[in-house]
């Protein structure tokens, strides 16, 4: 049995399903590099312009797998500080890897997502969520922190400081709905209508340049550590011109506006 699923449900359209559902797609290591290996090869598929990340089952990923984490041959002759140490580092590389992606990479919060899933969730570029997920930053909980895999720093730029300070302290459940309401999510749909919801989302963004969409989201994460708005401009002054003035792009939008059709953007 594959813990991973590669899909393409859709043109274009690639369906990334953590699929290890009687653990609630926890992140054992035997499910995590598997993740990590297929998020780094999709996005080299030059036919895939949009990634959806969602779990199998009833939950979306429920993070540290208190069951059996598994064990890698990269871990032999190491201490247990140095094997902790190893192992964070193939999950922070997980994060990386999505924000690293050529694609926009939707999640598809079909469920709990809970200390790590809901760093894995908070990674994602687009968050849709169904009507049954919640989101629990659990290690605080267990007498560890809640900072973990760059939640300290993606859930504040998300909601805003207060909102991130209380949840994160006090490792309360975020339901659905009071996610929408506070930024951490762009929707939340019934169960059985949250796949059909990404991949409405995912046409649209097809439906434009794939360099100009790269780009955009190259420059909305750049934006979040920029130094300084002017800095920041420059960055984003380049990536515009590159597109304008080696491709054609604009030109078919001006055409085809004007002949009342929809563009066919070449790159």
């Amino acid at each position: 049995m594959s813990f991973v699923t590669v899909e393409k449900p859709r043109p274009y359209i690639t369906l990334i399903t953590l699929n290890r559902p009687e653990r609630m797609n926890a992140m054992a290591f035997d499910v995590m590099v598997p993740f990590k290996e297929a998020l780094e090869e999709v996005s080299f598929d030059n036919e895939t312009r949009v990634v959806i990340v969602t779990g199998a089952g009833e939950g979306f990923c429920a993070g540290a797998d208190l069951q059996d984490p598994g064990w890698l041959d990269i871990f032999n002759g190491l201490t247990v500080p140095g094997i902790a140490r190893r192992a964070m580092r193939i999950l922070d590389d997980v994060i990386k890897a999505i924000h690293n992606m050529h694609q926009p990479v939707i999640g598809a919060i079909n469920g709990p997502a809970i200390g790590g899933g809901f760093c894995l969730a908070m990674a994602t570029d687009i968050r849709v969520a169904s009507d049954t997920a919640y989101f629990r930053p659990a290690g605080i909980n267990n007498g560890l922190t809640s900072a973990e895999l760059g939640l300290s720093y993606m859930l504040p730029r998300a909601i805003g400081t207060s909102r991130a300070f209380e949840i994160m302290l006090t490792g309360r459940d975020v339901k659905a709905e009071e996610a929408e309401r506070i930024g951490m999510l762009s929707k939340v749909v019934p169960q059985d209508q949250l796949l059909e919801e990404c991949y409405t989302i995912a046409e649209r963004i097809n439906g434009f340049s794939q360099l100009g969409v790269e780009l955009s989201k190259q420059m909305l994460w750049a934006g979040m550590d920029a130094g300084s708005l002017h800095t920041h401009m420059n960055h984003e002054g380049h990536a515009q011109l590159f597109v304008r003035m080696t491709t054609k792009n604009f030109d078919e939008a001006i055409r085809a506006r004007k002949e009342g059709r929809a563009p066919e953007f070449k790159d």
